[in-house]
């Protein structure tokens, strides 16, 4: 149950290196689908590309010691904490699914590798973070599936509609609402055995599928996020023109229409789509 290592049941029938072996393949498949997804989507080459368009039109050089300061702020603003998300439900969402999904792998990993048999016996509380890093999943993705996705909540589509952007959210709580159900019910043979083989099955799909679902964008979004921090900082403005400040008088002197499409006040732009919820269906 929640406290015994439930990969201790397969052993009837499965050694521990076959385990060991498929975690293996699936992590060979997860760094495949990334570098193929890298290479059919060029994401590398318009990162590489970009970067190099902003450093001619750069106003400053930023330094090694700045590049790490904005590489900490990328992991502990976008990476750790998510704080890109306005929407603090949202947010919520997705830090429990991301902790709970790295809970759940290393926790798994650690299981499989270090006691893969009874004579290693496996600590209490490895198996209890292992139900729990599920659970989190579970909690984190339902929740984000049933009433924050923006199809659902502002478009009114029914939450059972599904298109191919949906496939790593379906096969992730898939993975880890058969995991728990298999764990559970290891005391009924039929049972066990069916909710084992969903387990693997959607396990096989999420792990498989990187380069149909959006598994990948984990590994892309710091990369971008970090890319944009360091253009801002060199000046460049992703190659945008540099206006300055909107109320100088200089500058509306040369463009004597802003007052007039932009208020006397053009900073200040309004609420715009923050004005009231996007619930338009």
């Amino acid at each position: 149950m929640i406290d015994t290592n439930p990969f201790y049941d397969l052993l009837g029938f499965l050694t521990p290196a076959v385990m060991q072996i498929y975690v293996v393949a699936m992590f060979l498949a997860v760094v495949a689908g990334v570098i193929i997804d890298v290479i059919h989507k060029k994401s590398a080459q318009y990162f590489f590309e970009n970067a190099q368009k902003a450093q001619q039109s750069a106003k400053r050089t930023v330094s090694g010691g700045e590049k790490v300061s904005l590489a900490i702020s990328t992991l502990t603003n976008e990476v750790l904490t998510s704080s890109e998300f306005a929407n603090p439900q949202r947010r919520m969402s997705h830090l429990l699914t991301m902790y709970g999904f790295i809970i759940f792998i290393v926790t798994t990993a650690t299981m499989i590798f270090a006691y893969p048999t009874p004579a290693e016996a496996t600590p209490g509380m490895l198996v209890v973070l292992w139900h729990i890093g599920a659970l989190m999943v579970c909690v984190g993705g339902y929740w984000f599936w049933f009433f924050i996705r923006c199809d659902v909540n502002s478009e009114g589509n029914p939450w059972y509609r599904l298109v191919p952007a949906d496939l790593f959210i379906l096969s992730l709580l898939a993975t880890t609402t058969f995991a728990l159900l298999w764990s559970f019910g290891q005391a009924y043979i039929f049972w066990g055995t069916l909710f084992f083989c969903l387990f693997i099955l959607s396990s096989t799909v999420l792990f498989c599928t990187v380069l149909w679902s959006k598994f990948a964008h984990m590994f892309f979004k710091p990369a971008a996020a970090l890319q944009k921090k360091i253009i801002m900082a060199d000046g460049s403005q992703e190659n945008l023109p540099d206006l300055g400040e909107l109320t100088n008088p200089d500058l509306q002197a040369k463009y004597p229409d802003i007052p007039t499409y932009m208020g006397e006040q053009p900073s200040y732009m309004g609420l715009g789509i923050k004005r009231e919820s996007p619930n338009h269906y």
